[in-house]
């Protein structure tokens, strides 16, 4: 494979015109060809850059053979067909392998594994290539845990054998195997098919009007992770159907409610990692090193994926758009409030989340308008354009922001803020207003610190029976990134229960069975908030820190009326918490909190 130019290079730009077309969801294909494209030529890049490094590090080949022998196999294979060396270019696990191993190596540290192990990762990627290209050739690939991952085709297994080891691949005449001292395993000439010793890869493929997707399951290349490698996850045959159904369902609403995303996913996104399903969870992930995948648990339906892979198709989209422009200095502070995570943010999470959550508010709008399982979309969609819409006013003005960064956000603006005057049903804007008052508020005693000077003054004003506290209620310290006390989201789990088309599973005393959910909780959704108001109290009683108990009972006490104990903890409980804790240590026994919420909500505005 020829290496970069060494004069005279072209470089990849993007026209203003699609920079802002991204910004706004207007992207078309051609644009997302050209961020694939430019990330092609950056691994190319990053690779030859890699492997010539590692040639002046002792020992870096272990078992296997020079680095050199890797990049020249990859050029006979560019040679007589540059689709498949192209093809491993774009596996989206050659940029996140490529990414891992230059750390190693510039860290001077082994990792998951030897250093050589990873170093030889390129034998495979070029022994993949050159399968899909039709060469003669024989190599050698690293052996983890008994498994030899040839990328992008599927794997050779050889149990029983050390943690670290190698296996040769070799082939002629189209025939290919890969062998130890004891085992030759046949690649089939259809490598996503399992043969003895072989697991393909699966690949599920979707057709919807003119439109056609197409996705690798990946349970096996061990880059598919986001932080380190991983050994193989092979999903059971059984749950292949699910998968298919599920995506078949996901693509047919994405063609039908937003088709300019229809037209550009099947791009940007060509691989998952599949996950188990989570109880009232849509886990998704993804990492700019492996343009084109995402790691996904299995959702609950067809609309829940299609917001999920809307969301990462996002994700990649700014991933690969971030490899060409600069939106934003470094800055890793943890410091941004974010709806979609319940610890403080750096910035640059919190642009990432904006992006992927402007996508999926698009979506729902898109259902709501359309009628499509109404209540569940209305509140969905209530709830993402607000919340997202408050982190963007929050980011476009941080200082932090390049004027490439500004505009970017301006853009996502310009479509999202007429959004938030849109009519939607009264109960989908309720739900979405409680649901995130109750987040904040979650957030806020968890990760903010009022200052002690202004805890203790409030705390001997209390005792010194002031009938007002001294001073405000606001404090001017940073959030911590380390939460002071667990947080449940049973609540906001209990309204997309009710909002939602599913029967429930119920737990053995017949409720519907919501992880951390407590009687009150139940109360609390079912509009029992006298009940519920009873029954936080009953939990603070026996814990008064516990940041749920103090939320809830905010939510409940405000559910019935203007009350100065619902303002002080849904807007300052972490003020609120401290100065009863204060008190526990100074006069013991201490009033209940909500007396002291009562009494500095008379401070609070809401």
């Amino acid at each position: 494979m020829s290496p970069p130019a060494e004069a005279g290079p072209a470089f990849h730009r993007l026209p203003w015109r699609d920079f802002d077309a991204l910004a706004r969801l207007d992207g078309d294909e051609e644009m997302a060809r050209r961020l694939r494209r430019a990330e092609r030529s950056r691994r190319k890049l990053l690779i030859h850059s890699l492997l010539t490094e590692a040639t002046k590090t002792p020992d870096h080949s272990g078992p296997l053979p020079p680095l050199d022998s890797a990049w020249e196999l990859l050029g006979r294979a560019e040679a007589r067909e540059p689709r498949a060396v192209n093809r491993m270019l774009t596996n989206p696990y050659t940029g996140s392998w490529a990414g891992y191993t230059t750390r190693l190596l510039r860290n001077g540290i082994d990792g998951v594994g030897p250093l050589w192990m990873h170093l030889g990762q390129a034998h495979a990627i070029a022994a993949a290539a050159a399968i899909r290209a039709g060469l003669d050739f024989e190599t050698a690939i690293p052996v983890w845990l008994g498994h030899a991952m040839l990328p992008s085709l599927g794997m050779a297994r050889f149990p029983g054998i050390g943690t670290f080891s190698s296996a040769v691949v070799r082939g002629a005449a189209g025939r290919y195997s890969v062998s130890n001292d004891e085992t030759t395993v046949r690649i089939p000439d259809a490598p996503e098919s399992d043969a003895p010793g072989w697991w393909g890869i699966r690949r599920v493929r979707s057709q919807v009007g003119a439109h056609r997707f197409s996705l690798w399951l990946d349970d096996l290349d061990p880059y598919r992770g986001l932080y380190e490698p991983i050994p193989p996850d092979r999903l059971p045959g059984k749950d292949i159907a699910d998968w298919q159904r599920l995506i078949d369902e996901a693509c047919r609403l994405i063609d039908v409610h937003l088709p300019g995303l229809a037209r550009i996913m099947p791009v940007g996104l060509a691989a998952l990692v599949p996950k188990p399903h989570v109880l009232f969870r849509n886990p998704s992930a993804s990492t700019g090193e492996a343009f084109g995948s995402a790691v996904v648990a299995l959702p609950a339906d067809g609309a829940a994926l299609a917001g999920t892979l809307i969301h990462e198709f996002q994700h990649i989209v700014l991933g690969g758009l971030l490899h060409l422009v600069e939106l934003y200095e470094p800055d890793p502070r943890e410091r941004i409030y974010v709806a979609w995570r319940d610890d403080p943010r750096p910035l640059s999470g919190a642009v990432q989340g904006v992006y992927a959550f402007f996508g999926a508010t698009a979506f729902w709008r898109a259902l709501a308008n359309a009628g499509l399982t109404p209540r569940r979309s209305a509140f969905e969609y209530a709830y993402w354009r607000g919340q997202t819409w408050r982190t963007l006013q929050v980011l476009r003005t941080d200082s932090t922001l390049t004027a490439a960064g500004r505009r970017f956000l301006d853009g996502i603006a310009e479509r999202l803020g007429p959004w938030q005057d849109e009519a939607v049903p009264a109960e989908a804007r309720e739900l979405a207003d409680a649901a995130s008052l109750d987040h904040l508020a979650g957030w806020r005693v968890r990760h903010l610190r009022p200052s002690p000077a202004l805890v203790t003054a409030m705390a001997e004003a209390w005792l010194s029976g002031r009938s007002r506290p001294p001073a405000p209620h606001t404090t001017d310290l940073p959030p911590t990134p380390v939460p002071d006390g667990s947080w449940s989201p049973a609540r906001t789990d209990l309204i997309r229960l009710a909002v939602g088309d599913a029967a429930p599973l119920l737990d053995p005393a017949g409720r519907p069975a919501v992880p951390g959910a407590t009687a009150a909780d139940f109360a609390y959704a079912r509009g029992e908030f006298t009940e519920a108001i009873a029954g936080y109290r009953t939990e603070l009683a026996a814990d008064p820190d516990r940041p749920a108990s103090l939320v809830g009972l905010g939510l409940a006490l405000s559910a019935r009326g203007p009350d100065p104990a619902a303002r002080a903890l849904l807007h300052c409980p972490e003020l609120v918490r401290a100065v009863h804790r204060q008190l526990r240590t100074l006069a013991p026994p201490p009033p209940p909190v909500e007396r002291i919420a009562a009494w500095i909500g008379q401070l609070v505005s809401g």
